[in-house]
């Protein structure tokens, strides 16, 4: 019987996180660990799990809060995770203009966008380092590309630039215990942050990102890919 292989994702009970779960779960080849802020409260991914009940755990995790990420690590402390995808962030509030800027929401914007993928990797590294093939993921934005300069959303934008910067150099920090490490740019999804007129479904997302992920070797960690496999310039 083939072993299966294990992926946590974080802020899997929407969007492109519930897409990659559901990917991953009926692929018959992954057991996910699916977790998000309130899984009570988290309707289609406690359905999933229960359409799914040896392959989808739903997982309390707030990736803004060092304690809960103890308390998910000390609970799977002894499990090898071969896949971490960190997918959960904010788009930061509407005060976000030069002159319009919600200081104390950028603060968290940076927390939850930014450190919260650090705070998790430092959470489950042991984990990862259990595995023959570890590969960290981070979903990230062109919004934060210094490549495409555009005004606004100075919060989410920042947030995104910095978690490529913080990412790039885990890639390094990580290359003796041979760690994956890419980020992802999803495309304009059609999604709570992305709005209706986005040009594409999570759906086509998550089954684009899932396939490069399939494809990643250890000669790609650092790098910064669109949701279909090509490189982004940073």
């Amino acid at each position: 019987m083939m072993s299966l292989k294990t992926v946590l994702i974080t802020g899997a009970n929407r969007g492109i996180g519930f897409q990659l779960s559901k990917l991953y779960g009926r692929s018959g080849e992954w057991n996910v660990v699916a977790t998000c802020r309130a899984p009570a409260e988290a309707t289609d991914l406690k359905s999933l799990a229960k359409e799914l009940p040896d392959r989808v755990t739903v997982k309390a995790l707030d990736v803004s809060s060092g304690v809960s990420v103890s308390n998910l690590a000390s609970d799977i402390e002894n499990q090898s995770i071969d896949l971490l995808i960190n997918n959960a962030g904010i788009m930061g509030g509407t005060q976000q203009s030069l002159m319009d800027m919600d200081f104390d929401q950028w603060a968290e914007t940076i927390n939850v966008n930014t450190m919260g993928p650090l705070r998790t990797v430092q959470g489950f590294l042991s984990n990862l380092k259990q595995s023959p093939h570890p590969k960290i993921v981070t979903i990230s934005s062109q919004m934060g590309a210094m490549s495409l300069p555009e005004p606004g959303r100075y919060a989410y934008r920042s947030s995104k630039s910095a978690v490529n910067k913080v990412m790039q150099t885990l890639a390094k920090d990580l290359e003796a215990d041979k760690i994956c490490v890419a980020l992802f740019h999803p495309g304009w999804v059609q999604t709570d942050m992305g709005g209706e007129q986005a040009d594409i479904s999570p759906e086509q997302s998550a089954k684009g990102i899932f396939s490069a992920i399939s494809n990643l070797k250890l000669k790609d960690s650092g790098c910064f890919f669109n949701w279909n496999g090509d490189i982004h310039s940073w």
